[in-house]
Formats: C-alpha cells, structure tokens, sequence
C-alpha cells in the first residue's frame, strides 16, 4: 500500500545537477581514461568471495552486509531487503577493482529489492535478472520500464516523500542531490534514496548525491539509526557536483542525526579522478578530526554487521 506524504516536499525534478560538464572537462576524462581506467583494466579484482549468514538477526537489530559498491543485504528480524544490486565485473571499460562480497547465486529469496536510480552501476539488469524478491521491486518513478522484464512480481513505482507498507515493513523514498537518466535524452526519470524500517530499527540508503540542504529534512522528518553514504567519484571528470567528498558525508551524517555511518561508493569502479584508497583514508581522518570515529562502521565485502 502506497501512502502520499502529507507534507508538500521541497524537492522537484528540477533540482538535478544537469547534464553539461564544466570547463575543463577534456583534459579532466583524459586522465581520468590514462591513469584510472588504463591502469584498472590490468588490475586483478580483490577481496574474498563469502557465504551469506542466511538466519535472521536478533529482534529489534539488523544485519547489514556490503555487497560492494552501493549494493547491500539488509536482514532484519522478519524481512530482508536488497538495495541497488550490482555484481558487474565491468561497466564499459571500467573494471571492478573488488569481488563482490556474496555470490548472486546464493542470495536467498528477499522481500524486495531496491533501486535508487537508473544509472547502469545502480540498476544493473543482469543483476536484478536473477534476484528473486517476493514483493517485487521498488523504483523512482519514471523507471518501471526498465524493470518491466525482468521477471519480479509487482513494480513499485516512488516519488520523494512516498512510503510503501508491507505488514510491519516500511519504504519511504528520499531526496538526493544527483541525476537520474540513464541516457543523455531520458532526464524524466525520478532518483533518490530509501529509508527501511521495520522492528524498530531504520536504514537510511542515500543512494548517489552530492552534499544539499535536502539531509537536514530528511532527519527531521524521520529518525535514522544506520547511514550508509557515499564517499567516492567525488572528482567527477565532467566536473560536475554528483558526488559527494568524505568531509561532505561526515557532514551530511550529521544533518541527519543518524547513529552510525557506514560508507560505500567507492573501491569497487574506479569513476572518479581520486585515488582508489583516498575516500577512506579521508573518511577516517575526517571523523578522527571530530571525534566521532566510534560512529563510522567500516565493513569488509560480505561480512555482516549486526547493528
């Protein structure tokens, strides 16, 4: 069941970052191309492939496991969710740098699987192909069909600031600050992130964004216990404000007034001009800077940590 928020949201389609690079762009993807995706196509992929802890978490907590990424297995007490799944070894020329943490093959059957927008590392079809998910999947709306194949049961279409209720399993869809085509022409389609709550605990998936005002409502709208953030391709070679920096997260984080942050969108492609290691390394200096390190769950490829 689909509840339309009561509050008129702030946010429109209009507020996406735009299309055009900024000035510099060719030298910028020419480095980009000689120094990230060259080197990356040669590199052999790291990290351990692991089985999936299949029982449940205890009530009242969560299991979140990082698929590599944006993509992770969410498992609470009675349900179990999968947002933006993605086990490509290549997107184009660009070559996973990490193994995916759990094999596609033995993710059991979930409730619902998640996608926070069309970009082809986030709505990866091979992917979503084999995924089975017994209340279908959960889309921005705008991008049904490119699901419609796919084989789920039901397509739930969202716009920012709708929930979806399945029993004591809830979905509310998030602003971001990003884009959503998945073509150059096809700047229609809706984008954003997922809060998941459900036995009393709430996961808040911010999809791709860079930092906006937008975090400071979302927490004050919602309470958030775990934050999973992007950290990388913040040096987008088009030059364009997509992504955010590690700083920018820590900040975000704290507009929202989340628990603890996990971080992801970074190590796994190479899709910025930064440094593969630098997202982390600026991440654990920056919350070290603050204080506030005990907040920032850095989890390995398909080990879960239960929250």
């Amino acid at each position: 069941m689909k509840d339309i928020g009561n509050q008129p949201a702030k946010w429109t389609p209009t507020r996406q970052t735009g299309l055009l690079p900024r000035k510099g762009w060719p030298k910028r993807n020419l480095h980009f191309f000689r120094h990230r995706v060259v080197p990356g196509m040669f590199q052999q992929a790291q990290g351990e492939v692991l089985e999936p802890v299949l029982e449940a978490p205890r009530n009242g907590s969560v299991r979140i496991t990082w698929i590599g990424h944006a993509s992770f297995f969410l498992q609470f007490a009675g349900y179990s969710v999968i947002v933006d799944p993605n086990w490509a070894n290549w997107h184009g020329p660009v070559k996973r740098q990490r193994r995916p943490g759990l094999r596609l093959s033995d993710v059991p059957e979930v409730d619902l699987v998640l996608v926070t927008h069309a970009h082809f590392d986030h709505l990866h079809k091979p992917s979503l192909r084999i995924l089975q998910a017994r209340e279908g999947i959960v889309v921005p709306r705008g991008s049904a069909k490119l699901v419609k194949r796919l084989g789920f049961p039901a397509i739930h279409e969202m716009t920012v600031w709708d929930s979806l209720h399945f029993d004591q399993l809830e979905v509310i869809h998030t602003p971001s600050h990003h884009w959503g085509a998945r073509f150059l022409h096809d700047i229609h389609r809706n984008y954003g992130g997922y809060i998941v709550r459900t036995g009393g605990k709430s996961v808040f998936h911010c999809g791709d964004s860079a930092y906006f005002d937008g975090f400071t409502e979302i927490g004050r709208r919602h309470p958030i216990d775990v934050a999973l953030m992007p950290i990388g391709a913040y040096e987008a070679p088009s030059g364009r404000n997509v992504h955010m920096n590690p700083e920018e997260a820590v900040r975000a984080f704290a507009d929202l007034g989340a628990k603890v942050l996990i971080p992801m969108h970074y190590a796994t492609f190479v899709l910025g001009n930064e440094p593969l290691g630098e997202p982390l390394e600026r991440l654990l200096t920056e919350a070290d800077r603050l204080g506030i390190s005990e907040q920032i769950l850095i989890p390995e490829e398909g080990v879960g940590i239960e929250w």
